[in-house]
């Protein structure tokens, strides 16, 4: 589903842009750069989920899709 698909790609961009942000305070520039181009990556797969999903959902639909998202991305990491 694309709204599952999209809330896994924002967790990746979030993750992305704290070590990123981790490794500039620590001077790493280089690897701060590449984790900022993996974050952009996953920001825009996310866009693109979402977009799929305001096509092709009902309002109905995406609020229960939601819901599943937001149950999954709460689970545990061992769970996913």
């Amino acid at each position: 589903m694309s709204l599952d698909e999209a809330a896994r790609q924002l967790k990746m961009a979030a993750h992305d842009a704290q070590v990123a942000f981790d490794c500039v305070g620590l001077g790493d520039l280089e690897r701060a750069q590449e984790h900022a181009v993996t974050l952009r990556a996953a920001a825009d797969a996310a866009e693109v989920a979402l977009s799929r999903a305001l096509t092709d959902m009902t309002p109905e639909e995406a609020q229960e899709a939601g819901e599943h998202a937001v149950s999954l991305l709460e689970e545990p990491a061992g769970r996913q």
